[in-house]
């Protein structure tokens, strides 16, 4: 790591402040939304940046808290808050005793080698349940965006708060939706503009600035409108730091509640980690290739020293390793100077970040919401297939209905059922028919009977990293009734892998397999499939 310093420092400071810009803003709006003191957002990138950053096995992601897991840590804290009489400060710390154990399994799976369980879930069902948590982050914030009361929304369901929607924008406060208004057009409309320089200013920064200005000129903080609370109470990390987790919620009436976040801490939150952690394997431009498996360790260490001090959990989060990317990082160091850069900011800027509205914290979450559930991901998802469309719009609905855990599982029974119209028997889901032969020195062929399906893919995989590097793979297909999207998108990124390392990768016996869609990985279904299905 000191070579990695020695060569890369400039690059990785310069990068690393620029998405500590970044974070600052998110992280506070984040952890507010969760129903943490938003201080704790940045005590959670500070984390994820100065100390993950040394046990990290990618070298280009960014550790932080996400958007993607507010829905489970708000669901956490207030479940937590009404089995303790309605004490929002002890939900939130029976919240952490959820993140500490979470992290603790999440080191353990990491030490087992478990990361491949990432290559379980169908791509659909994933991207649904992100689209599903984007709109219930919108549900929430467009309200305190607007100024309405936020008594009035209080304990609602995702379902409720849509309902309520025209009531909010119809009383809606004009100071506080001005606020609101201009730095959602601050968020959409940068983007727009096509002039260079402007395009190196986060726009978080600039609404956290112009609003800031806002608000002090309409003078939010005044008795008028103190019943909304509209300025963030950040909390001083120095004053109040110490340990802050409670672990009493594991045993009681609780357990029940502790269980339930547990499991979907651990499953989401690595899901989402080890998913960015991928898709930035694809953007390095020096094609470096994540431990996947040391990397989910080194998360779950950032959760639970994030927990234990009062945190969120975090995740590899891709749009801020985007951002370092963009912007230069070359290495782990970019991680870690963001984080240094945040701890100089919450040292010099508390009485900056006490000048904050809530409304501008809102408008941003609103603008990372529209992100994950922006129509062109519905419009993306019917490209890759129809039944791909069905699957993500089937998730959307059920986790908006229900929770998280039910709408990911209800994504998997779907593409499931779908796989059964397709007629392929169960004895496929799990195990299909696989052989490997070793033809000469050079030539391995793989033959793939019956079906290549997105919950199959791991035993799969499993045989195919044993195959020697630099070595011609021969993958047939001819007696495969179908392969659907997920395998077939997933086979691509290895054959990709492995050709990067000197190998070569082809496919043989796709002739006689129909395309279900335009899009050169959809689904693709034997000729004899079809006929039998019309």
């Amino acid at each position: 790591m000191l070579d990695q310093l020695k060569n890369n420092w400039q690059k990785d400071m310069l990068s690393g402040f620029i998405v500590s810009l970044i974070a600052l803003p998110l992280s506070l709006g984040i952890a507010g939304a969760c129903g943490f003191p938003p201080i704790m957002g940045v005590l959670t990138a500070i984390v994820g940046g100065i100390i993950v950053s040394f046990f990290m096995g990618c070298e280009l992601t960014i550790k932080g808290p996400a958007a993607g897991l507010i829905v489970i840590v708000y669901g956490a804290a207030d479940e937590f808050s009404k089995s303790s009489g309605g004490d929002s400060v002890m939900g939130w710390k029976l919240a952490l005793g959820v993140i500490v154990v979470a992290g603790a399994i999440q080191i353990i799976l990491g030490l087992l080698k478990v990361a491949a369980v990432v290559e379980f879930f169908p791509l659909s069902a994933v991207h649904g349940m992100l689209a599903a948590i984007g709109i219930i982050i919108i549900s929430k914030q467009i309200h305190f965006a607007d100024g309405y009361d936020p008594s009035l929304i209080k304990g609602k369901e995702p379902l409720e708060l849509l309902k309520m929607l025209p009531e909010s924008l119809g009383h809606f406060t004009p100071q506080i939706a001005l606020i609101g208004g201009v730095s959602l057009l601050i968020l959409f409309g940068m983007p727009l503009i096509k002039n260079r320089i402007i395009k190196m200013i986060p726009p978080a920064l600039v609404v956290l600035v112009v609003s800031v200005i806002l608000g002090q000129f309409e003078n939010l903080g005044g008795k008028e409108f103190a019943s909304l609370k509209p300025l963030v109470n950040p909390g001083d990390l120095f004053n109040d730091f110490g340990v802050k987790v409670d672990f009493s919620g594991i045993s009681g009436a609780t357990t029940i509640i502790f269980i339930k976040y547990l499991i979907l801490f651990v499953m989401i939150g690595s899901l989402e980690s080890l998913l960015s952690s991928k898709a930035i394997d694809l953007l390095d431009p020096q094609h470096r290739k994540s431990n996947l498996n040391k990397d989910l360790t080194a998360v779950g260490i950032g959760n639970m020293v994030s927990g234990i001090f009062g945190g969120l959990p975090m995740i590899s989060e891709i749009a801020r390793s985007s951002a370092n990317i963009n912007n230069g990082g070359r290495t782990r160091w970019a991680n870690f100077f963001h984080g240094a850069f945040l701890l100089i900011f919450v040292a010099v800027l508390v009485p900056f970040i006490k000048l904050v509205p809530v409304a501008s914290l809102a408008a941003m979450l609103i603008f990372v919401g529209y992100r994950l559930a922006a129509p062109k991901e519905f419009i993306k998802t019917y490209k890759v297939g129809p039944e791909q469309l069905i699957v993500f719009v089937g998730t959307v609905i059920v986790t908006i209905s229900t929770d998280l855990l039910i709408g990911i599982f209800s994504g998997i029974v779907i593409e499931w059922l779908i796989h059964f119209l397709y007629g392929v028997p169960f004895k496929d889901y799990f195990r299909p028919d696989l052989t490997v032969e070793k033809k000469d020195n050079e030539l391995y062929k793989v033959t793939l009977k019956g079906s290549g399906l997105f919950s199959n893919f791991i035993f799969v995989h499993k045989r195919l990293v044993k195959i020697e590097k630099q070595k011609n793979i021969e993958f047939d297909v001819t007696d495969v009734r179908l392969l659907d999207h997920t395998f077939l998108e997933k086979l691509h990124h290895f054959a990709s892998d492995y050709e990067q390392d000197g190998g070569k990768f082809t496919f043989t016996g796709m002739d006689h397999l129909s395309t279900l869609s335009t899009h050169p990985l959809g689904a693709r279904l034997s000729a004899k499939s079809v006929k039998e299905l019309l």
